[in-house]
């Protein structure tokens, strides 16, 4: 009987040639959905149809967690600044928060389980019933016809909906400083847009084109590579949630330690 540490190496082995073989496969992926674009003319309906998907179906949920956030930040800042005598600084603390951080990571968050398990499900689904193959059979490449406009799509729409869910965060955080903090809403208001600079929106609005990117390419490719019926269709969706939303934290992290050490 092969004992365990002998079978263990070959494990290991086994995995990492996996990694990077799927490594190889998920770049060689992306470069062939970027190279795509030039057909945008010939898609352009499709990118309208998934714009409308990713952008203005996707509002409902990024509304109400950008809303939520943005009320939670402004009663628990407020109250740590009421320690301080500073509850006046509410609003300024609440926008930096909403405007670098929470409102890009939290809509990056939500996007990537709604648009990405769509994308998942949907591609694999196509996957396991052929219909891929068919469109390569017929002459037309799956990856212009089904990847590239939802590629598109999201770097158009994340951006807006990033923009829109700090502003609602900030306008619910209005409400509450007045209501909680008894704090006059001219003052808050005052507070949050007098010292924004350049390099806080700078900050939070690089994010949303780099997580369309992941979330997008992410779902995509795992979709393409579902295998094994219903079952791998749901293995599949969940692995490109999984997947792109710890790549988005990740990324979330890196581009603000960038922006704030270098601008």
């Amino acid at each position: 009987m092969i004992s365990f540490a002998a079978t263990y190496p070959r494990r290991i082995n086994a995995r990492a040639k996996s990694f990077f073989l799927t490594m190889q496969e998920f770049f060689g992926f992306s470069l062939r959905s970027f190279t795509t674009m030039r057909m945008l003319k010939r898609y352009f309906r499709d990118i309208l149809d998934q714009m409308y998907v990713s952008g203005t179906e996707s509002l409902p949920i990024v509304l109400v967690s950008s809303l939520s956030i943005g009320c939670l930040l402004v009663i628990e800042v407020g109250n740590q600044l009421e320690e301080f005598g500073a509850v006046l600084l509410t609003g300024r603390a609440t926008a930096l928060s909403i405007i670098r951080e929470m409102a890009p990571l939290v809509t990056g968050l939500m996007l990537a389980a709604r648009v990405g398990a769509r994308n998942g499900s949907e591609l694999g689904a196509m996957r396991i019933s052929e219909q891929i193959d068919a469109l390569r059979a017929f002459g037309t490449d799956p990856v212009a016809k089904l990847v590239m406009p939802r590629l598109v799509a999201a770097l158009v729409m994340f951006l807006p909906l990033t923009a829109l869910s700090c502003f609602v965060g900030l306008a619910g955080g209005a409400v509450v400083a007045e209501s909680y903090h008894h704090i006059d809403t001219g003052i808050y208001w005052n507070s949050v847009l007098n010292p924004l600079l350049v390099k806080d929106f700078l900050v939070g609005f690089l994010k949303p084109p780099v997580f369309a990117v992941i979330i997008t390419l992410v779902s995509c490719y795992n979709g393409f590579e579902a295998q094994g019926g219903t079952v791998g269709v749901g293995n599949a969706t969940i692995k490109g949630i999984v997947v792109s939303s710890g790549l988005v934290l990740v990324a979330n992290f890196y581009i603000s330690k960038f922006v704030l050490e270098n601008f």
